[in-house]
């Protein structure tokens, strides 16, 4: 307990015996000493944005706008599976180049599985902001709820949160003008939407000298839903017609609440048929720029239809949405359909999809690459079929794995679920480093389960925040402790037991030997090793890994050729060998996996090969395939 709700309307607190605070309710109603402040709101500015006089040169100058173009080359950076929840990935379609409008993740669960999901949105223009802060603060509400209807969630349970950036206010009337003008239009869409905003930040210091920001009013919108009522963004097939339904807009421009709400219950009711295949809201670029990016994911062309009007394809439309349909779309508004012609086509105007792809993403490539060149050569694709396999001396019916958690690990309860799942019993050990007699107590603790189990799994994150000079060398020195090397030397060879590692685990195997050695060794030059991504950055995506050998335990039900897709999040995972060892490798079936493309050939290109592992090396085995190292992370993957 740590507070009781009294009759007494007043806030007492006490430390110890002695009362600190003693405050009536009355007073903390007035929210402290009253405030004054003169404000003026300019008039509006015209917000409307010009239409382009062709349709191929509008296409061209909405794929390289800065607000329209690719951020994959940023977002990438950032680990978007760790957690083992995400539903959606920041990018859609098999070719993975449809943005996101919603963040889509599972509710956390320790154990056991969920179909609840949290669903996250945000809405912003700053150019109808500069022009007028009131009818920004509208459409933000209107775009981030619009966001959330369009990947499935149900519009009856969304809450706001508002973050505000304003230049420094001082006195004067007029620079006070533009919050109350953006609150007071978000706070209409909250009175005509039902929808309200339970949290929020605020900051009036966005200036320096004679610079200040556009006026800012963010709003992110929040809600749950289940997996199974999600829906991606990305054109599914072509042939398919495709609707805009759009509410009714006021002489103001805005969108009308009760039609708004009207479109979102029509678009969910659509989700939930079945009829909708992929949705997307309209943002800055219009109906253009969704239709533009809904192309991309699985590279499906488009053609718009012959009344489409101009204000609808191009125009704002917030609040506005795309939806691909399953049948004939009897009663929409009809913009187009997919095609099977990789263009996006109006009237006798069209535009290659590659062409457009190229200008949006390489926009932003001088800044955050992502289409680095790598060698063509061909990469032979390693095939070892496994005879026998290795069986553990002792068996049991719920193995025993041990999970070492070093500071940086982030996989722990990822790992312990999957395996959890699986059947197998994990045990999460914290390796304590605050103090030597710590590190001293981890080791024996280690060390003496280790007699007990049947497995070691170490698993991935960034250990020591990969320093200094490369990752896992804290967990490298963990194992090389004479007491712990001791117990995996009896764990490995005298009861013939399993240990694997994942991404760091896996950096942590190659530099103690144990891949592709089967043993802890001192490594030389002529070791393989793991270093930094040929990009030079963190790469968080989807990868396509084709299993070359299937002679470990751990990969025992897989069959060479088969294909998995996998998430990876690592700096340094490029695999890095001389062809000849590797070639040794293959032949004893020591290479498990390697990264293949689209069409399942192991490739060096950066979109199917994100780290430049040499000869698409994605995972490696001991001689006899008991120990596995691999750096995609398998225990991300899941239902949902």
């Amino acid at each position: 307990v740590i507070a009781r709700v009294k009759a007494d309307p007043r806030l007492t607190m006490s430390c110890n015996v002695s009362k600190i605070v003693d405050i009536s309710r009355a007073f903390l109603d007035t929210n402290g000493a009253e405030k004054h402040i003169n404000v003026k709101i300019a008039p509006a500015k015209d917000w409307k944005k010009p239409l382009p006089t062709h349709f191929s040169d509008g296409m061209r100058a909405l794929a390289g706008d800065l607000n329209v173009c690719s951020r994959r080359g940023l977002s990438e950076r950032f680990d978007s599976t760790i957690g083992a929840g995400t539903v959606l990935m920041p990018f859609g379609g098999q070719y993975q180049n449809t943005p996101i409008q919603a963040m889509v993740n599972k509710i956390s669960c320790e154990k056991g599985e969920t179909e609840d999901c949290s669903v996250m949105a945000w809405g912003f223009d700053p150019f109808i902001s500069e022009k007028s802060p009131f009818h920004a603060g509208y459409l933000a509400v209107a775009e981030s709820v619009s966001r959330l209807v369009a990947c499935g969630a149900e519009f009856s349970d969304v809450y706001l949160s508002f973050q505000e950036y304003f230049r420094r206010l001082g006195r004067e009337p007029e620079n006070w003008g533009e919050p109350a003008a953006a609150l007071l239009g978000a706070f209409r869409a909250q009175k005509e939407l039902g929808a309200a905003a339970i949290g929020g930040k605020d900051s009036m210091s966005g200036s320096f000298e004679d610079m200040h920001v556009p006026p800012t009013l963010v709003s992110f919108a929040v809600t749950t839903a289940k997996t199974g009522d999600i829906i991606s963004n990305d054109f599914k097939a072509p042939g398919h017609r495709v609707a805009l339904i759009k509410p009714e807009y006021g002489p103001d421009g805005l969108p009308a609440g009760e039609s708004l709400k009207k479109v979102f219950a029509r678009v969910h009711e659509l989700i939930a048929s079945g009829r909708a295949l992929a949705v997307s809201t309209v943002g800055a670029g219009g109906a253009a720029e969704c239709v533009m990016k809904m192309c991309f994911g699985n590279m499906t062309g488009f053609e718009f239809a012959a009344d489409a009007a101009g204000e609808d394809v191009f125009g704002y439309r917030y609040g506005a949405f795309v939806l691909e349909l399953a049948d004939g779309g009897e009663g929409e508004y009809i913009l187009g359909r997919t095609t099977e012609e990789k263009t996006v086509r109006m009237g006798g105007e069209s535009v290659p999809l590659k062409e457009l792809f190229r200008i949006y993403e390489s926009r932003l490539e001088p800044v955050f690459p992502c289409n680095i060149q790598m060698p063509e050569e061909p990469v032979p694709a390693f095939s070892y079929e496994a005879v026998s396999r290795p069986v553990p001396a002792v068996k049991t019916a719920r193995p025993r794995v041990l999970i070492p958690v070093f500071p940086g690990t982030n996989c722990e309860y990822d790992s312990a679920r999957a395996f959890r799942l699986a059947g197998a019993e994990p045990e999460i050990i914290v390796v304590k480093n605050l103090t030597s007699a710590a590190i001293g107590e981890s080791v024996e603790y280690f060390a003496r389960r280790t007699a007990q189990a049947q497995m070691i799994f170490i698993p991935g994150g960034f250990s020591g925040g990969d320093e200094p000079d490369g990752s896992a060398k804290f967990i490298t020195a963990f194992f090389r402790n004479a007491a712990v090397r001791d117990a995996v030397t009896e764990l490995i060879e005298t009861r013939q037991s399993l240990m694997a590692g994942v991404c760091n685990g896996f950096q942590a195997l190659i530099k103690l030997g144990l891949v592709p050695y089967g043993k802890i060794t001192d490594t030389d030059s002529e070791s393989p090793t793991l270093t930094y991504n040929v990009i030079g950055r963190h790469q968080s995506m989807l990868v396509r890994t084709r299993i070359a050998s299937n002679k470990s335990p751990w990969l025992a039900r897989t069959k060479p050729g088969e294909i998995y897709t996998v998430p990876v999040s690592h700096g340094e995972g490029r695999f890095f060998a001389s062809e000849e060892l590797i070639r040794k490798l293959a032949e004893n079936g020591q290479i498990a996996a390697q990264y293949v493309d689209m069409d399942g050939r192991p490739s060096m290109d950066v979109r199917a090969n994100p780290n430049g592992s040499v000869l698409a090396v994605e995972g490696i085995t001991s001689p006899d395939g008991r120990i596995f190292g691999k750096m995609g992370h398998s225990e991300r993957a899941g239902k949902g």
